[in-house]
């Protein structure tokens, strides 16, 4: 692996010419950040390119060939074999790489290859279908990378998999030729340029065909899922050179070229399903039962071994049966789908028919209950999480992945566990999709000394030897090769076939540019090297094991760094200070961090929806603020907590007096002026923007109404934000967001009431987020036992407005207060009181970060489709990345994670709601549509019941 002429001024230079500076990285924290991946190993790009565009590869490929620079691809960073990691060019696709088509029907879909599975998943669902690939990853996980490691999933095994669904693709090879092999014009050229790569393909291919143990021997090993190695299948599956070519990239894992498209031919997605957990009374027992249930219609069987089930068994909502099972018994969660009801019970009869000569522990009973079947996968979803979470600290998190024929599967389970057991690797877990003999286990090893490598390299050839030697299997079933297992690509497929398998490397790349030592790799050692170091760093962080599923839900994700990046740099500061050396490098890192891992962090928590270990990154960058706050800082914190009331009415006259300036000098002129100052004072001055709201109602509108006793009393928390904050200008005549609450809240037949010194009170949540823990908390008291009182200790009902300050008064006030937010409140306690009328009108709405922690988002989609017509639901927009104050200090943060948001939103589209007045702010400014708070949506479309 070198990285040829890199430090060349003329590399440089011509660089410069193909991307911009703010997508070239060369320093120490975006090049660790970035290059980082969810394997076990680390190596540190010299240079990290955000690439957006097809052409911009096709420029840096070229210009790598030219000076011998080797480069290696990555998107979403969830590979697990140390396959997207380099010391060399790094080429990361941005958002750029977006773009879809479906056919009419949704049988056929291209879609680029920076989409996510789930994401091309959701554009499929309207048509009935799906992608045949389902990695576990599949939220994260990008298309380039699901079928450059030829993923499958639990579903569809082989039949469905990347190789066999992929119809077409675009190409770009180390040269920077682009080949789309979906256009017979661009085949023609191809065909005409590089004659001489496809002539030694066809020879492969004949080599491969024509030599009688080569053939049977790549036929018998790919009737398994194998992804070690390249696929060789395609060597003499095909004739034309073109589709041969096609299909090794499949699988190829970046070393043969880059994946700009594909095609897929989907498959059907079933409306019905049901499921059954069956439990046997040992692992040989269950993978007995998998030949007879290959002859049924099963669309998975999942299995869990007692380990497996014991790391969960104590978990909310698992079935009370896990704690009673013996030690040996298993379990097979069985799914079977289709689209009729009788065809589906049908399928379950035969199913249980064939499980009868079996001897299940208990009788087999299917479910089709969407709660019971949700609670079942939760058990086998729950595995990866519980093992990883409750390994020792600065322990890797090894999954490893295999498969076996069904006739061998059983013998070869029970040595599998016997071989990790002589090993001692306590806590492992085994689970697999069973259907395929395709097994995956967790072990955590600690390569922190030179003993425990060691003892992973003992592991390794013992692993080897059973897997391959002695039961026929494929060492790596679905996860790749990379560096992981190239040491033993030639173990498995012999020499001859690993020969092959190097001439292809060589023809399709003869510089050898594309990412190196991936694969195809001499070093017998490589597996051992440059292992990721995971020090113990921080209680909050420690368990994270650098996955990137958290990746996807992070606004901030565009603009500095995720919240892996985040516990990677922060870990790497950690490790720096506490060895004491490389001194300007941890300054550097200290530095940058500063902006790229504290103040562009939203705090907002979504990470740890997201999280297979639970781990709120949100929650370590609160900390560090904490840490970082002065006693300055503190003691004014203190003041304003001290003085609410003060500080809101200060709030509310300058909200009210930069409004009537605006109305004065205009918009242009008033951006023009706010710019300035926001520049000119290090953003200390907030940044205005036109949908900047006027000052908060006067305090008139907070007095109680008498005790009525024909009428149900609420009682009413006006968030400090909307006591504060008033109408933007896009509201036309409308009232503020309290105002409007209140009238609908009477309208619906409530006695409102509000609790004694309102104007001082506040849930706590604008200090906790800038670190003042302790200030937050005092807030967080005096508004409990204000609304304790009001409330006669829980007698009624408190509503807040504002889902976000709600989450957190349900995290911090007493349980005997009965707290909710308006989608709650609403469809709770309004069908009964007021007369639902569907408006003739298209809306969009927006979850809040804290309604989805909540729950809510099915909630507040039907409250909307209760008040109108048709109802849009960007799903390309998630946290907003206003975050409190940040959208004025830190607008980037706002701008980027609402950018997919106006192309969204169809024409049409007459206004938007939410739950957060601060969120509505941002998403108004970003697209172009007037967001308020769904009150004002639901006051439009009731009206009280005739008596």
């Amino acid at each position: 692996m070198g990285n040829g002429n890199i430090k060349s001024k003329k590399f440089w230079q011509q660089l410069r010419t193909i991307l911009p500076e703010s997508e070239i990285f060369t320093d120490t924290l975006n090049t660790l950040a970035k290059g980082t991946d969810a394997g076990f190993y680390r190596l540190i790009p010299e240079l990290v390119l955000r690439v957006e565009s097809e052409q911009q590869v096709v420029k840096v490929l070229e210009l790598c060939a030219l000076f011998n620079v080797s480069v290696t691809f990555k998107s979403g960073g969830t590979s697990l074999s140390g396959q997207t990691i380099t010391n060399s060019v790094l080429i990361d696709t941005g958002e750029g790489f977006s773009g879809y088509e479906i056919s009419s029907d949704g049988g056929s879909a291209r879609f680029q290859s920076g989409i996510t599975g789930a994401l091309a998943n959701a554009r499929l669902a309207p048509y009935g279908r799906k992608l045949g690939p389902s990695p576990a990853s599949i939220n994260s996980a990008r298309i380039g990378g699901i079928v450059s490691n030829n993923a499958s999933g639990a579903s569809y095994g082989i039949r469905y998999n990347s190789y066999n669904t992929v119809e077409s693709m675009r190409i770009v090879l180390a040269d920077g030729t682009v080949l789309d092999t979906g256009d017979p014009e661009s085949r023609r050229s191809f065909e005409e340029t590089h004659s001489d790569m496809l002539s030694q393909l066809t020879v492969l291919s004949k080599s491969a065909k024509f030599n009688e143990t080569v053939r049977q021997k790549i036929q018998h090993k790919f009737e398994l899922k194998n992804t070690c190695g390249y696929g060789v299948n395609s060597l003499i599956d095909f004739e034309d050179p073109i589709d041969i070519l096609q299909h090794l990239m499949v699988g190829s894992e970046g070393t043969l070229g880059f994946i700009s498209e594909v095609r897929f031919n989907t498959v059907k997605e079933f409306n019905l399903k049901a499921t059954s957990m069956v439990f046997f009374k040992d692992i040989k027992s269950a993978c007995e039962a998998i030949v007879p249930l290959r002859g049924c219609s099963v669309s998975a069987a999942e299995l869990m071994d007692r380990n497996a089930l014991r790391s969960v068994e104590n978990k909310p909502g698992m079935p009370a049966v896990l704690k009673t099972l013996e030690d040996d018994v298993v379990a097979l969660l069985i799914e079977t789908s289709a689209d009729e009801i009788e065809v589906l019970e049908n399928q379950m009869k035969s199913i249980e028919k064939a499980l009868t000569r079996f001897d299940a522990v208990y009788p087999v009973e299917f479910t089709t209950d969407k709660n019971e079947y949700n609670r079942l996968w939760k058990v086998r979803k729950g595995l990866f999480t519980s093992a990883a979470a409750a390994r020792p600290k600065g322990t890797a998190c090894i999954i490893e992945d295999l498969a076996f024929r069904a006739e061998v599967l059983g013998d070869a389970l029970v040595a599998l566990k016997k071989l990790i057991e002589e090993f001692e690797y306590e806590g492992y877990v085994i689970w697999g999709h069973l259907l395929d003999g395709n097994i995956h286990f967790v072990m955590m090893p600690d390569f922190n000394d030179w003993a425990g490598v060691e003892k992973y390299r003992k592991f390794m050839e013992a692993l080897v030897k059973l897997v391959v030697h002695e039961f026929d299997g494929s060492l790596k079933a679905e996860h790749g090769t990379g560096r992981n297992m190239a040491p033993f690509v030639k173990e498995e497929w012999g020499g001859e076939i690993y020969d092959l398998m190097k001439k292809v490397k060589n023809v399709i790349d003869p510089g050898g540019i594309l990412n190196p030592g991936v694969i195809i790799n001499n070093d017998p050692d490589v597996h051992l090297k440059n292992l990721k170091p995971l020090p113990v760093a921080h209680d909050l962080i420690d368990n994270c094991i650098e996955c990137g599923f958290c990746e996807i839900n992070c606004p901030s994700r565009a603009v500095t760094l995720t919240p892996r990046q985040r516990i990677v740099i922060y870990r790497e500061i950690h490790r720096l200070a506490l060895e004491g050396r490389d001194k300007e490098r941890l300054s550097e890192l200290k530095k940058r961090y500063n902006y790229d891992g504290e103040a562009t962090c939203a705090t907002d928590g979504l990470c740890e929806l997201a999280c297979p270990v639970d781990i709120n990154t949100g929650k370590l960058i609160k900390e560090l603020r904490f840490d970082g706050n002065s006693s300055a800082g503190n003691s004014v914190a203190s003041w304003i907590a001290d003085h609410m009331g003060s500080v809101t009415s200060s709030g509310r006259f300058v909200l009210g007096t930069v409004g009537g300036v605006h109305r004065v000098l205009g918009t242009p002129v008033m951006s023009g002026i706010s710019g300035f100052l926001f520049k000119a004072s290090g953003h200390r001055i907030p940044l205005w923007n036109p949908n900047m709201p006027h000052g908060g109602p006067s305090s008139s509108v907070y007095k109680s109404n008498g005790r009525d006793s024909e009428k149900d009393t609420v009682v009413y928390f006006p968030t400090c934000i909307n006591r504060t904050m008033g109408k933007s200008a896009d509201y036309g005549n409308e009232m503020a967001v309290v105002e409007k609450t209140r009238l609908l809240l009477e309208k619906a037949g409530f006695n409102v009431v509000f609790p004694d010194g309102l104007k001082n009170l506040c849930c706590g949540m604008a200090f906790d987020s800038k670190g003042f823990k302790e200030q937050g908390l005092r807030k967080a008291k005096e508004l409990n036992e204000a609304l304790l009182v009001v409330s006669e200790n829980g007698k009624y009902p408190v509503y807040c407005d504002m889902s976000p300050c709600l989450l957190r008064m349900k995290e911090t006030l007493s349980s005997e207060l009965d707290l909710y937010e308006p989608v709650e409140f609403i469809l709770k306690y309004f069908p009964d009181r007021l007369q639902f009328k569907r408006l003739n009108k298209k809306i969009a709405i927006h979850t809040t970060c804290s309604s989805t922690k909540m729950g809510l988002e099915d909630e507040l989609l039907q409250l909307a489709r209760m008040c109108a017509a048709e109802v849009i639901v960007p799903d390309e927009v998630g946290c907003c990345g206003w975050a409190g104050d940040r959208g004025f200090t830190h607008p980037e943060l706002n701008a980027s994670a609402l950018k997919p948001l106006k192309r969204q939103l169809p024409d049409g589209v007459e206004s938007g709601y939410s739950t957060s007045r601060t969120c509505e702010i941002g998403l108004s400014l970003h697209s172009g549509v007037s967001y308020k708070s769904i009150v004002y949506l639901v006051d439009e479309a009731t009206h009280e019941k005739s008596k």
